[in-house]
């Protein structure tokens, strides 16, 4: 099978390191686009950059140059935006150029008499979806689970059983223009999630399957959802979802060392970017962690998982489900999920990034404790080496007061802003020279931790049901009850002997300087349609195209809450 099906003609000569070139190429030609200009505009500057780049070598450029393109006909069509043709096959208008969104669609609907779940809603949802697809790769569908081998079971994850799978047919990944259809990878690996409450009669399964749906027909931030399969030996009914290789703890714990501070902003605007699009079809994830924020090893992104999913079947009333930790205090004291509290489990998430740590991984207290803190304004200490604009996102973020948290546009715009300012640093030759401090400055710890911190570290990890009585009305804390509050952290944290480096002083206030006061001119982003940014999107696509399905050398070890308790127990980062 042809794992990488977008660069068959240069598999051999487009190697991992390649590819992160011309990773670093693209998000350079993006992060210097004007984005007060039209969107034509904006793609043919980026061709232009793409074509100047003397990192790159002529094959890149051009397969670089077609990926732009193939991009581009994704984004006309999401944003109902440029020229349109008159197809040759269907004689309808359509807005791409390499293949036909109405082809498409006719396409899967010729095949509807062909398949049935057996259920009616199913059946009705996945037509739905099909009948509004306009994207080769962002099909769902109905899957026979014949064409399902090795099926394994491979842990209990949240509320979920979870199994890994192998497609034998494989996702649709183009159109062939010629045989007028859509065109399968072969086999591949998936996970298939079980829908525990399919049976249930207020019908909440169904809402969110349809969410879920929805969201993978359109927006590619979103970790890819093939379709719903069903085992006919006990009825049990499965998502069947792209395979992934770790989430944002595990890949902390083996990379954080060696992440500089451009890399760890990058990755917090990918998070961003993939809650802007949830965000943009009016859904509230409601139990964002660590452990749902998911990476591709192989085209080097970041994907949200678990919308919704991971909701226990029978709820007690007046309780709340999610990951204390990333919990907004709102939500804490029962007034519900919104987008701000999305927002909230941002901060944190932008906090984990910085040290590497999970929010409140010092905590030995009961939930209860631990609850009333969150609600009392207590936050996790900032290292110093946390660049100030950064600093005081993270901030606004987390603030008490769910109105005075920015939008999910304002701070994916803001952070864009931020990452603007490193590469106009390094386009005009400046140098951050802290890029690879270690992370420790008043966070540091010993190579060992105590068992109690470690048995906190992974009870801390689960989402779990929550029945929590608080009376308070969340707050912010005051600097004297904060400074108070994270002596304690220190002590908790900080053994008699610390072997962590530290970088030096003068070197960290010269980064700090540098950071603190960017000269350099920011970036417009024209968001007059929709709360999208075009840039994250684009660049989203040309590196799913990237991504090989044979995850024949990876173990799907850390999918979307997958792992065990007792799997946790052998992840516990070394400090």
């Amino acid at each position: 099978m042809d794992t990488d099906w977008y660069f068959t003609k240069y598999n051999t000569e487009i190697t991992t390191t390649r590819k992160e070139v011309i990773h670093a190429a693209l998000y350079r030609a993006f992060t210097l686009t004007d984005y007060a200009i039209k969107l034509n505009e904006q793609h043919q500057f980026r061709k232009k950059i793409i074509l100047d780049d003397k990192t790159l070598t002529k094959d890149e450029k051009s397969v670089t140059i077609k990926r732009l393109e193939e991009g581009y006909d994704y984004l006309k069509i999401l944003f109902n935006e440029g020229t349109k043709r008159l197809c040759e096959n269907c004689e309808k208008e359509c807005l791409a150029t390499f293949y036909c969104e109405y082809c498409i669609q006719n396409y899967l609907k010729e095949d509807f008499p062909n398949w049935s779940s057996g259920n009616d809603n199913i059946d009705i949802l996945i037509r739905k979806c099909q009948e509004k697809t306009f994207f080769p790769v962002l099909v769902v569908e109905w899957i026979s689970y014949n064409h399902l081998h090795n099926v394994r079971y491979l842990t209990k994850g949240g509320c979920s059983e979870i199994y890994v799978a192998e497609w034998a047919k494989g996702r649709y990944i183009k159109w062939d223009t010629k045989e007028k259809k859509l065109v399968r990878s072969g086999k591949h690996k998936v996970i298939l999630k079980k829908l525990e409450n399919i049976e249930s009669a207020n019908r909440s399964w169904f809402e969110e399957a349809t969410l879920h749906l929805n969201i993978c027909i359109k927006w590619i931030e979103v970790a890819l959802c093939y379709g719903i399969t069903r085992n006919p030996l006990n009825d049990a009914h499965f998502l069947v979802m792209s395979l992934l290789d770790m989430d944002l703890r595990k890949y902390l714990q083996q990379n954080f060392k060696e992440l500089t501070w451009k890399e760890k902003i990058l990755i917090t605007i990918k998070i961003i970017d993939a809650l802007n699009s949830i965000h943009n079809e009016n859904v509230v994830h409601r139990d964002l962690h660590s452990g749902n924020v998911l990476y591709s090893q192989y085209n080097n992104y970041w994907y949200i998982s678990d919308l919704g999913f991971c909701g226990p079947i029978n709820k007690p009333p007046g309780s709340i489900y999610g990951n204390l930790p990333y919990m907004a205090p709102e939500v804490i004291i029962g007034k519900g999920f919104t987008f701000a509290s999305d927002i909230y489990s941002v901060s944190m998430l932008m906090w984990e990034i910085s040290t590497g740590r999970s929010p409140f991984y010092f905590n030995r207290h009961k939930d209860y404790d631990l609850a009333m803190n969150i609600v009392n304004g207590m936050r996790p200490k900032i290292p110093l080496d946390v660049p100030l604009e950064y600093k005081n996102l993270m901030i606004q973020c987390w603030d008490a007061d769910p109105g005075k948290r920015p939008n999910v546009s304002t701070l994916l715009r803001k952070m864009r802003e931020i990452s603007t300012t490193f590469y106009q640093n390094e386009e005009s030759g400046k140098q951050i020279n802290n890029n690879k401090i270690l992370n420790n400055v008043q966070l540091n710890t010993s190579s060992s931790i105590s068992s109690s911190t470690t048995n906190s570290l992974v009870e801390n990890f689960n989402s779990k049901i929550y029945n929590f009585k608080i009376l308070s009305e969340p707050r912010n804390a005051t600097e004297e009850e904060q400074e108070a509050y994270q002596s304690v952290q220190l002590n908790l944290s900080i053994p008699e002997t610390i072997t962590s480096k530290q970088a030096p002083e003068s070197e960290l206030k010269n980064s700090l300087k540098l950071i603190d006061k960017p000269k350099s001119k920011k970036i417009k982003l024209n968001n007059n349609k929709v709360n999208c940014d075009y840039n994250e999107v684009i660049v989203r696509y040309i590196q799913r195209s990237y991504i090989g399905d044979d995850h024949n050398d990876y173990e799907a070890y850390n999918f979307a809450n997958l792992h065990s308790k007792e799997q946790e127990e052998l992840e516990i980062p070394e400090f």
